[in-house]
């Protein structure tokens, strides 16, 4: 069973509205198998690199996120 933590952030980039991480998350939440994870991991990381530090709501959920994620 994945994370409460971790299922709350990727539910709240699922439902971000930018497609470079709600579909990757999406696919996460309906399948958490070792290919959507890895796909998961690209995607967060892609966007911490491009919005990571801009002062939003989800800069910190980035990080948490992947920390969690590498973790499993």
């Amino acid at each position: 069973m994945a994370n409460t933590d971790l299922v709350k952030i990727i539910e709240k980039f699922a439902e971000s509205g930018w497609d470079a991480i709600d579909s990757p998350a999406k696919n996460w939440l309906a399948d958490k198998s070792a290919a959507t994870t890895t796909e998961l991991i690209k995607a967060v990381k892609q966007a911490n690199k491009d919005c990571g530090s801009c002062g939003c709501e989800f800069d910190p959920l980035y990080k948490r996120a992947l920390e969690l994620l590498q973790a499993a």
